[in-house]
């Protein structure tokens, strides 16, 4: 049987678990990867780490990715001492828990360095010793949800995005297990595992894989009998950006950075890990620490994360609640601002620019209805451009540009590698010569040759050829930093003999880092650890009987099956966030704004769905409730995204 039974399990009540012994020198990069090639594009611009969607039970379901590929990444990434993370991070139905064990058993076999998971029921299972990761969509949130995952045997917590860095800093002070952060890419507008929205109002559960971005589309709000706000995107967040925030972050106790994005291209992926090299390097090199994996990548463009798709950047709540967070204009990319429009004529567009344009480039704009339109620059000529397309475009309008067509092309084009730094000493045997090789990590290893040893008739120059020649490491993963030359006279050797040297010992040393790669071991911990909570609701997310055996074993008395068993969301709250739309708008309530008489205030989208909103300002939360299906008003065009 895969999963264990109360009945014919005995459980060890006196088991302690053992705090997880981290490592604070060592820091991880951890990058996103739809697919083999953003994987390898991401290692090579400077990822510790990668995490990818398996074959089936992920959190985006559109990136799957097979059992032989992923072998291949391993393979792939190990060399660099680079781990790779496979997200099994769905809830499951009772039919399904077989069927994910036995995909991590696959995993584990193919050497994966960790699993991503959402569903406790496989905490019960009978899984290999693979180290085991909280999703963020756990909503790891506080010090005692934290603690207790840790104590139930995960290796490692990804954090709620919404913590503050006081709320992050109270859960290293309450734990050991490895702590895991998001500091790059979209942000979803609710709790993460908390969102029932996309299930509520078109079947597809965000906690199974299919969200429907329900989010991203645009909202009419209407309260008091008023439209307040008509067509925006009400509940679409800008993208986050701590990368100004690291060190803050690392004292906080975080080691692993984390970058979103598993639905991104090669570009995207190249271009912000690449960024967030240079910047995690600069930081950990000032704080004295190391990362988690090997090599130095020259990636052969200027890192630039304005260039590739975002909504504009934000902290989120990293130092607690400041300005407007949302992006509720558009949810695509708007883009670098161009300049004002001066001249609209037959011939083309003259701009009041700030950037160079080209032929290719992307633009944008918001026309006079705010409704966001786009084309592409066929011609410039000084400041004038020749759009494909000029409907909408007027004078006064703000072009953007979206796609800079000659960064992006140079991005595709660049030669991006990545070696491991080695010094070399060659020295003499009673019969020939030794090669010794060190690199950054610790691992040596030497090749001797035996042959006839001729005394150099030129000295300087036989010195500067052995020199020359040994450095030459190209077309395997190391680069040679520094070649010591050991002997008691200058010989003579000949390329060939160099050549068997060098390949002898790189050969070697990629071998003895095989061998002295470190590997984690990890797996549930089966004990009776009580559960910060005694009852829950169906945002516990409990949906297959494993995972309500987890919960009672832990203490909990109460279980309310989850919102994907059937249940009819009408009436339930769908959605808790810290983002709140009258503080979007300006119109908080604490600011002194007098909306206490319009609410309740309610959002309604083109198909008809009506949400209403609740407030709970003394947590400044917003609590968002399905109501069902009504009439869109008229008067105005409705649009989603």
């Amino acid at each position: 049987m895969l999963c264990y039974n109360r009945l014919d399990h005995t459980f060890d009540h006196r088991k302690k678990t053992t705090a997880l012994e981290i490592t604070i020198k060592n820091i991880e990069l951890l990058a996103p990867a739809k697919d083999v090639e953003c994987a390898i594009a991401a290692i090579d611009c400077g990822a510790d780490a990668v995490y990818i969607g398996a074959p089936r039970f992920g959190a985006r379901e559109a990136a799957g990715n097979t059992i032989d590929d992923i072998t291949e990444l391993i393979n792939y990434a190990h060399k660099y001492w680079a781990k790779i993370y496979v997200t099994v991070n769905t809830l499951m139905h009772d039919e399904e828990i077989p069927q994910a064990v036995s995909l991590i058993s696959s995993l584990y076999e193919a050497g994966v360095d960790g699993i991503i998971i959402q569903d406790p029921g496989l905490l019960e299972c009978d899984l290999p010793p693979v180290p085991l990761i909280a999703s963020t969509q756990m909503h790891n949130n506080t010090p005692a949800k934290v603690a207790f995952l840790e104590q139930v045997g995960i290796s490692r917590v990804i954090l709620a995005r919404e913590l503050d860095i006081d709320q992050i800093h109270a859960i290293r002070q309450k734990t050991n297990v490895e702590l895991e952060c998001f500091v790059h890419g979209a942000l979803c507008v609710c709790y993460s595992g908390q969102c029932y929205m996309s299930y509520a109002l078109g079947g597809r559960s965000g906690n199974r894989g299919q969200c429907a971005q329900p989010c991203r589309r645009a909202y009419t709000l209407t309260g008091g009998g008023k439209v307040l706000v008509r067509n925006k995107h009400l509940l679409s967040l800008k993208d986050l950006n701590l990368s100004n925030n690291l060190r803050e972050l690392i004292e906080a106790g975080v080691t692993s950075f984390k970058i979103e994005g598993r639905l991104k291209d090669r570009a995207y992926v190249s271009n912000v890990v690449a960024f967030y090299r240079q910047k995690l390097d600069e930081v950990i090199s000032e704080m004295g620490l190391k990362r988690s994996s090997s090599g130095t990548s020259q990636v052969g463009f200027t890192p630039d994360v304005d260039k590739t798709f975002n909504r504009g950047y934000t902290t989120y709540f990293l130092h607690g609640r400041r300005g407007p967070i949302g992006s509720i204009d558009t949810p695509k990319m708007v883009g670098e601002a161009v300049g004002r429009v001066v001249a609209v004529t037959r011939r083309g567009v003259t701009i009041d620019c700030r950037l160079s344009m080209h032929p290719g480039d992307g633009i944008c704009f918001f026309d006079r209805n705010g409704e966001l339109r786009g084309t592409v620059v066929n011609g410039v000529q000084g400041r004038t451009i020749m759009p494909n397309k000029m409907d909408g475009i007027e004078n006064g309008i703000t072009i953007y540009r979206n796609h800079d067509h000659e960064y992006l092309t140079s991005l595709e084009k660049a030669v991006v590698e990545r070696r491991i730094p080695v010094s070399l000493r060659i020295s003499e045997t009673d019969d020939g010569f030794t090669l010794t090789a060190h690199d950054e990590d610790g691992n040596s290893a030497e090749f001797s040759l035996p042959c006839d040893k001729m005394t150099a008739d030129k000295p300087e120059q036989a010195v500067e050829n052995i020199k020359k020649q040994l450095a030459k490491s190209g077309g395997t993963d190391f680069e040679c930093s520094d070649v010591e030359v050991d002997l008691s006279k200058v010989y003579f050797l000949p390329i060939s003999t160099l050549n068997t040297l060098r390949r002898g010992v790189l050969e070697r040393l990629t071998h003895v880092r095989e061998d002295n790669r470190p590997v984690q071991h990890g797996g549930a911990l089966v004990n009776d650890v009580q559960y910060p909570e005694k009852s829950l609701s169906y945002t516990g997310n409990v949906l297959n009987t494993q995972a309500e055996a987890f919960y009672r074993r832990h203490g909990v008395v109460s279980i309310d099956p989850a919102a994907e068993s059937g249940l009819d969301m009408r009436g339930r709250k769908v959605m808790d966030t810290r983002y709140c739309i009258k503080h979007q708008l300006g119109i908080c309530t604490k600011d002194g704004a007098k909306t206490r008489a319009l609410e309740p205030l309610f959002l309604l989208d083109s198909d008809g769905n009506r949400l209403e909103l609740r407030f709970d300002c003394s947590a400044c939360e917003m609590r968002v409730h399905y109501v069902g299906k009504k009439t869109p008003p008229t008067g105005g065009k409705q649009h989603g995204n």
